[in-house]
Formats: C-alpha cells, structure tokens, sequence
C-alpha cells in the first residue's frame, strides 16, 4: 500500500504540536503575532522618510492648492495646525518648493499682477481695469511686505483719489497697512515699510502711510513731527550703538572677551541754525570808476553901454579892442572806490552732538595660587588709566564741549567663563550633524533598545517555558543509570543509598516517565483507530519477519 512520503513527518508534526497543549499552542502563537507585529513597526518607522516643513503661514487657499498639487504628483505629505504647516519628506523638500514657486505657489492669501494674465481685454470697462489694478498693486505690496522678518501676515488698502475735473488741486493718495507679527517691529523696520509703499505708489508720501498691527496698536500715524522726532531718534541710537561697539572692541581685547561692560550716552542737539555774516576789509581798496570835469569861461568889459553897434555882429569898433577882458577856468576829479566785502552763509544741521558720556566696568584680573584656585585681583590703576586714554580716543574726546568718560574696576558677579571647547579636526570636523540627524540616530537607537529587550525579556523565557516539556523526557534514561551502579556496586551488601533529594528527583523522574509511556500508548491506538489499514499491514509484515535467533 502507497503511503505519501511526508506522512510520518506531518504525524509527528501533529503530534508534536497536540503534545504542547492548547494553552502553549495559544501562547506561541500570541507570542509569534506579538513579535511580528513589533518587529513590522520598528521596520516601518525606521524606512519611513524623515519629514520637513515645506511651507509654513498658508492661507486657506494656498494650503489647498498646494496639497492638490503634492496628491497629483504622489508625494506624501503631513498637515499640521489645520493645514498651515505641510511637512513633506527631507530628501524632496529643496525640489518641491521650486517646483511649486515655478507655479507661483505660495500666493499668499492674495491677487497680484496675475490677475490680468486670464482676463479678457475685449469688453471689459475702464472701471473694472482700475479696480483690477488696485487690487493687483495692494497684492503685490502685501507679498512684499510679508518677505521682512518678523511679519507673518499683511493687508493693504490703497487709496488713489482720481483728478476732479476743472480743479488745480489733486488729492494725496494714502495707505493703510495692518500687520500680524512675531513679536514686536523695531522703528527702523515700521520706517522702511512706509518708504516701501510710498515708493511704490505714484504720488504717496511716507508720512500718508498708516500702519497697525493685529492688536489694533497705532504703530505709524503719519504724524510729520511724529516722523522727525522718530528719525532723531533713530540717528542717536544709530551713533551710540556705533560708539559703544567700538569701545567695547577695543576694551574687550585687553580685559578679555565678556570681561567688561559699556554704556554710552550722546547728547543731540536737533536745530537747524542758518547764519549769514558780512565782513568789509578796509585795507582793500579797489578803484571802481574815475570822474574829471574841466570849466573856462572869458568875459569881456563894455562898460555897462547897450548900444546898437554893440549888438551887431562884426563890429567895427576899433576902440573896443583894447578894452579889459575877464578870464575863469574850473576843473573837478571824481573817484569811486570799492571796499573788500565777505559774506558767509552758515547752515547747521540737526543732530549735532553737544556731549558724550562713557561709562566702561571692567572684571579683575583672575590668576591660580598655589592650591589651584581662581583668585580674583585688582587691576593697576596704570592699566585703568590707559583704558581711558584708549577710549578717550575711540569717541573723539573733547573736552571744552563737555565729554566724560569714567572706567571702573569692579570684581563682576558671574566667574569668568570657561574655555570654548576646540572644534574637532580631522573627519570628525567634517561630519557635522545636524539636530535632525541627531535625533534620528537617537531614534533608531531606542528602536534597537526596545527590540533587544523584548527579545530578552520576553521571548527568551517564553520559548524556554515552551520547550521545557521536552527537555525534561531527556532525563528518563537516569533511573537505569541508578540500577546499573547499583548492579555495578560491590558484593559486600553496601547498597548506593542517595541522599533524600536525589531520591526525590528520582520519583518525580519515574512519574514523569510512566505518563510518558502511557501519552504514547495512548497516542499508537489512536493512530490504529484512524488508520486500522495500515495498522494490519504493519502488523502483517511483522508476523511475516523471521524470528531472531
């Protein structure tokens, strides 16, 4: 009779198996899901893509867009703050965002100059166009405005008054921006958002530009005193900050890094002065122009007699000749000189400085004694005093306009810090790690962690539970080892006596061996029961076998 040939195989896997039990069984299998299960999760979470933020802020609408386009071009992606933040994976995120900018993504949350790339041309009213373009001009400032640090989010309204008719005087356009930021503007920051819009629009001034923030705080009201006081203000910081960086430079570098502190104060004067003077040197005489006048006259003497031949020209009056004559000559000179004259027109500029005021304290001086610890010690006052010197000439002291500079020793609270740590050279300098990678290979450490504990902790003593019953049948062959020392024992009536607990180890053996004999007893009839064919054959084959002499 065939038999298949992994028929023995299968019966004893079978009886392998309904050996354990159905509690065991259940266990292995628990166990086998468990460890499946787990080990699955630590594959999955280690081969999946290390996320990044791609975009952060969107708008509703932009966060939209973009996720269609990610769907479209199967990249997987995560939403975080209802959509605002899209994390993609950290290997794709550099071609992502200039394959989305090539798509003009992200918007924004507004309409810029795009608006009339679908428009039609044909049929639409010169109000339409205007409203168009005033709505594409206040998208493209607030898409400006946002790109400045700090600015998370900008709205701006435009208003561009038209040219009544028969009227010399134009409306000023003005602005009014509203601003979400992080944390506060600085006044630099407020002064260049108004130029940037003012610049941008024909006509707008930077003092027509209102500006909020989302608090509904009055950040620039467009006050024109409100603006020059803002810009001498901002000068004085300016020149102080630039003062008190060059100071701390040059003292720093002989105290020590973070060793001394400096605070600067300037005095501005902000009138502006024009004076005009005039200045005449005597001594400088120049000719202008000469004059001369000459007068001569001559009168003759007829004795006061009026007479007909008198008045007649030609007279033939002999006796006239030898009469008296008057004769008078008259010269007069004019000379114009011009004196040298100076006029000199001075104009003064505001933010003059009338004063400055330096404050410098410096640390002491830490030196080692002889048990190894830092002492604090007094600088010289030779050293304080050329520290003045030294900042005296970083400002430019003057003393007739009133400067003050005073550099004090004084031992500060904090110790002095420690060296920096020199920076690895070699490949461990070229292996920068980023806090990303960091946490990524703490991450796949904890994984490993966790597996081997599992692996230890729970699957070692399982399987070693499991496979008890089997290791314990090994020991059956100890009771006959016991009868052949006993038989091997010497004649003289000493019988191998064992000491209490092995004897007790020796019952337990041969219980265990008898539940044995009797589990496979047990199991050869249920094998004649489901099989009584093969059971007689065999059966038959052994009464045909000659006995053994």
């Amino acid at each position: 009779m065939g038999r298949m040939p992994g028929g023995p195989l299968v019966q004893s896997l079978v009886a392998f198996l309904r050996g354990l039990g159905a509690a065991r069984l259940a266990a292995m299998v628990a166990v086998t899901a468990a460890l499946i299960g787990f080990f699955a999760f630590v594959i999955m979470r280690v081969t999946t893509p290390q996320m990044t933020t791609l975009f952060t802020d969107l708008s509703t609408e932009d966060s939209s867009a973009i996720i269609k386009e990610l769907e479209r071009q199967a990249v997987p992606f995560e939403l975080r703050n209802d959509g605002a933040i899209i994390m993609v994976p950290k290997d794709k995120v550099t071609r992502l965002r200039m394959k989305l900018a090539e798509g003009g993504m992200p918007k924004g949350g507004g309409v810029g100059y795009e608006i009339f790339d679908k428009s039609d041309a044909l049929g639409t009213t010169s109000f339409v166009q205007n409203i168009n373009h005033l709505r594409a001009l206040e998208g493209e400032l607030a898409r400006t405005i946002r790109a400045i640090d700090r600015v998370q989010a900008a709205r701006v309204h435009l208003v561009l008054p038209e040219k009544p008719l028969f009227s010399r005087e134009t409306p000023e356009p003005s602005a009014s921006i509203v601003l979400r930021v992080r944390g506060a503007l600085e006044a630099q920051q407020i002064r260049a958002i108004r130029h940037l819009v003012a610049s941008a629009v024909n006509g707008l001034k930077p003092q027509r530009v209102s500006i909020v923030d989302e608090a509904g705080r009055l950040l620039a009201d467009g006050a024109q005193s409100d603006a020059e006081a803002a810009l001498g203000e901002d000068r004085r910081a300016a020149f102080e900050k630039r003062m008190r960086k060059q100071v701390e430079d040059i003292v720093s570098s002989v105290v020590g890094a973070g060793r001394a502190r400096v605070e600067l104060s300037a005095d501005f004067d902000y009138n502006k002065i024009t004076q005009t003077s005039d200045k005449f040197d005597p001594e400088g005489r120049v000719l202008r122009s000469t004059q001369t006048r000459e007068e001569s006259s001559l009168t003759a003497d007829n004795s006061g007699q009026v007479t007909v031949n008198n008045e007649l020209p030609g007279n033939q009056n002999q006796d006239n000749a030898a009469r008296a004559r008057d004769q008078s000559k008259k010269s007069e000179e004019t000379n114009n000189y011009e004196i040298s004259r100076t006029t000199k027109t001075e104009v003064t500029e505001a933010g003059r400085v009338n004063r400055i005021s330096v404050a410098v304290l410096v640390d002491g001086a830490y030196a080692k004694n002889e048990k190894g610890e830092m002492v604090y010690q007094d600088r010289p006052k030779e050293q304080l005093d050329r520290i003045a010197a030294l900042v005296r000439s970083a400002i430019g002291f003057d003393q007739k306009r009133g400067d003050q500079v005073e550099v004090v020793n004084l031992r500060f609270a904090e110790p002095p810090a420690t060296q920096p740590l020199p920076e690895p050279a070699g490949l461990l300098g070229m292996l920068q790690f980023t806090k990303d990678d960091i946490m990524y290979v703490i991450e796949l450490g904890v994984m490993m962690m966790l597996g081997l504990v599992v692996l230890f902790m729970v699957v070692r003593p399982l399987v070693k539970r499991i496979v008890a019953a089997d290791v314990i049948p090994s020991l059956a062959p100890v009771p006959a080892l016991a009868e052949a020392r006993a038989e091997s024992a010497p004649a003289t009536g000493q019988a191998l006596i064992p000491s209490g607990t092995g004897a007790a180890q020796l019952i337990d053996v041969a219980q265990i061996q008898g539940q044995v004999h009797a589990q496979a007893v047990h199991r050869v009839g249920e094998l004649a029961d489901r099989n009584p064919n093969e059971t007689v054959s065999i059966v038959r084959q052994w009464l045909s076998e000659p006995a053994e002499s």
